[in-house]
């Protein structure tokens, strides 16, 4: 078997069909969940596939937008593996984003988890990026399907496309389908513009383009809310309702949690001193003429 395996990591959004691509990969029987509109991966799962002389690992990540955690988790979790994954030279082969074909339109959360994964790759890996739209077998409406690949391919993925990423379709829902995506993604690996600034860089989380993109979304955000709670208090002081007063009040209370939560996700970006200093040690030796830097 040829050494070196081939590995494939799969990110989008909660529910877009991630788990249910890797089953069709893998073999292994899909579970009802992974078809559900939720959550169905809630860590880092890795799986090892024998194939054509070959060795696959499928990486399926957690979906960005989920319920209970939120995306400042996730993309910590992404970014701690594959920073372990690059502190031991190893690189990704393909990095399959996920898209419902379903979705009547790009909402907020899609084009904040664009941007991110954008962010996240970089221009110099986007060549072995593959931005797969799922769930065709739901598709009711041919010609409206036709028109959002359409919107997809000459809008939000044009800046991705044109570095280099294709669209696929994963019409099928197939073992075969799934298999001939990720086909020509067997030669050569890149590193992620994420690995490179959190460790050739020695970058915090919150410092690289990843990050600063979340902690724009929070920002923004945050600036909703404060406007929103500003607006509840001025109404608060125009009634003479009581019950209405007291209806505004609870309002007010449950956007000065969501307030404090957003303080507290942008706050948790941040990288503690003692793991920079952790960070600063565990950086690559660069290699020189072939051996080790400070080697004898």
């Amino acid at each position: 078997m040829a050494s070196g395996p081939i590995i494939i990591a799969l990110m989008g959004l909660t529910g877009s069909g991630m788990s249910n691509f890797v089953n069709k990969l893998t073999g292994t029987r899909e579970d009802k969940a992974a078809r559900q509109l939720k959550s169905h991966t809630q860590t880092i799962r890795e799986f090892q596939v024998n194939r054509s002389n070959r060795q696959y690992v499928f990486v399926d990540t957690p979906g960005f937008d989920e319920a209970y955690r939120s995306d400042r988790d996730i993309l910590r979790m992404i970014a701690e593996w594959l920073e372990k994954k690059y502190h031991g030279n190893v690189k990704l082969s393909g990095i399959i984003y996920t898209h419902r074909i379903t979705d009547n339109r790009m909402s907020g959360s899609l084009c904040k988890n664009l941007d991110m994964f954008s962010r996240l790759c970089g221009d110099r890996a986007a060549e072995r990026v593959r931005l797969v739209t799922t769930m065709w077998d739901r598709v009711k409406d041919t010609r409206l399907a036709e028109s959002r690949v359409s919107q997809l391919e000459t809008n939000f993925w044009k800046p991705l496309i044109e570095a280099g990423a294709r669209h696929k379709r994963f019409e099928g829902n197939s073992s075969r389908c799934a298999w001939e995506i990720v086909q020509d993604l067997n030669g050569g690996a890149e590193a992620l513009l994420l690995q490179e600034e959190l460790v050739d860089a020695g970058r915090n989380l919150n410092e690289t383009t990843a990050g600063k993109a979340l902690h724009t979304q929070f920002q923004k955000l945050l600036q909703e809310q404060k406007e929103t709670m500003k607006q509840l208090q001025e109404e608060a002081k125009t009634q003479r309702d009581p019950e209405l007063v007291r209806q505004l009040e609870a309002e007010q209370r449950r956007l000065e949690i969501e307030l404090q939560k957003t303080w507290n996700d942008m706050d948790k970006l941040k990288v503690p001193f003692f793991r920079r200093i952790a960070r600063f040690f565990a950086r690559k030796t660069p290699v020189v003429n072939g051996h080790s830097a400070g080697s004898n």
